[in-house]
């Protein structure tokens, strides 16, 4: 059976990357997503196009079960030896008066219960199999809170928390948690895509784009994750913070 690579949260962008990244290595890349199933097929038949193998499931993650059904139903595929938690929890920019609870709560619900339920069900397989590794995709918001981010930066701070509790308590039993920090705009249309309109992201494209190094490009994050999921454990990265080569500036007053 093939060694399994699970993506929660898997878009044209870092997970879809992340996808074919692993499937090139040999892994079948299970790409998992909430909605979009004509996108979700799109990406597994780009994989299988090029030799690999993948499967795609459509799933919310913040409804009961759905991410512990998930997993069972994955491992039937083969071991999950990585996950990469690609989920996001951004609500938008919004004031303390206009974030209601249920809007805080739903940040929290994607970033940081979602994570603990994964972690119940994954760590324990992969320790009983000697060992896996959990991918963690954060945001700038993990470290610095910014105006009208209370529930993003609350959630992304808990996560970072949580991947080092996590750590502290299974990296001795073989258990790889990496949080990685993307500290700046991802070009990825599902994603920055959406958020900024056709017109806006083509434009931001043309500006920082491409060889002008101010957008993050994902398959170049796809090749640090594949990395870190092969470390020696001696030398193993627990928080790694990624970034564009020039000036973020412009994305840090923006974005939060």
């Amino acid at each position: 059976m093939k060694k399994v690579c699970l993506i929660i949260g898997a878009g044209a962008g870092i997970g879809g990357s992340v996808g074919s990244r692993f499937a090139r290595e040999g892994y079948h890349a299970a790409l998992c997503r909430r909605s979009d199933a004509s996108g979700l097929q799109t990406l597994v038949d780009g994989i299988e196009s090029e030799g690999g193998s993948a499967s795609g499931h459509l799933l919310n993650a913040v409804e009961d079960d759905a991410l512990e059904n998930l997993i069972t139903a994955v491992e039937e595929i083969g071991p999950i030896h990585t996950v990469l938690f690609n989920l996001g929890a951004q609500i938008g920019s919004r004031s303390l008066e206009a974030t209601t609870l249920k809007n805080f709560e739903l940040g929290w619900r994607m970033a940081c219960l979602a994570l603990f339920r994964v972690a119940k069900v994954v760590i324990p397989a992969m320790e009983s199999r000697g060992g896996g590794t959990l991918l963690v995709t954060s945001a700038t918001a993990a470290v610095r809170g910014n105006a009208g981010q209370h529930s993003h930066a609350a959630a992304m701070g808990g996560r970072r928390m949580l991947c080092q509790t996590l750590n502290a308590e299974y990296a001795s039993r073989g258990i790889h948690v990496a949080h990685v920090i993307i500290d700046g705009a991802v070009d990825a249309p599902d994603t920055l895509g959406k958020m900024l309109g056709d017109e806006q992201f083509a434009a931001l494209r043309q500006a920082r784009g491409g060889d002008k190094d101010g957008l993050l490009l994902p398959e170049k994050i796809a090749e640090t994750y594949f990395h870190l999921a092969h470390q020696h454990r001696s030398a193993w990265t627990h928080e790694a913070d990624l970034r564009a080569h020039s000036d973020l500036a412009w994305w840090n007053h923006e974005s939060g």
